[in-house]
């Protein structure tokens, strides 16, 4: 099997009549006389580790474009319902943000509770760094906040369904990463160029 460039074939064709049409004669013929002029390329085909590695790229790619569309709608969660929130974090991504988030309170829920109970809930999670500032700053936002109070339980519902997603993404990059770190020891010379 060899490959043709779509991009060859389009200009290749305007070649020999001067004209942009397109129909599956004409293009079947400009790609045939591309190959016996030699012009295509030969795809290789990955074997052992080397398709492993191949595989778990494209995989690891895959996952990106899931991060992102999560992280997106987390954004839009945020935006409708604790737009104050991320004055309080500079990205809800941080382990403490993601705490609160997990609460699943929203902003006029969350008041409610007491600062100490909110810094005994996060001293499970996070041990260092934030502290009653940090909260005090949080329950002000939510206070003050513009969000949207309707449809509370539905908002719970989804914001829980991100947060479960956005797990699920992180722990299936962790296992790639793992996943690839062994491929990687088998390959020799590698390690050294790490």
């Amino acid at each position: 099997f060899v490959s043709v460039n779509p991009l060859h074939v389009k200009r290749s064709k305007e070649l020999d009549d001067n004209s942009p049409t397109k129909n599956d004669v004409k293009d079947a013929k400009v790609i045939a006389q591309l190959v016996k002029d030699g012009r295509y390329a030969e795809p290789t085909i990955p074997r052992g580790i080397y398709a492993e590695l191949r595989v778990a790229k494209k995989l690891r790619d895959l996952l990106n474009v899931d991060l992102q569309v999560v992280q997106g709608q987390v954004h839009n969660w945020l935006d409708r319902y604790f737009p104050e929130f991320l004055t309080v974090f500079k990205s809800w991504e941080g382990k403490a943000a993601i705490h609160f988030l997990k609460l699943e309170a929203l902003p006029h829920e969350l008041v409610k509770y007491t600062d100490e109970e909110l810094l005994l809930s996060l001293r499970q999670v996070v041990k260092r760094s934030i502290g009653l500032k940090k909260i005090r700053a949080l329950k002000e936002a939510a206070n003050r906040s513009i969000g949207i109070r309707q449809g509370a339980a539905m908002a719970k519902l989804e914001l829980r369904a991100l947060l479960e997603k956005y797990d699920f993404i992180q722990m299936k990059f962790e296992e790639i990463d793992h996943q690839l770190d062994q491929l990687l020891d088998h390959i020799p010379g590698v390690t050294q160029m790490l």
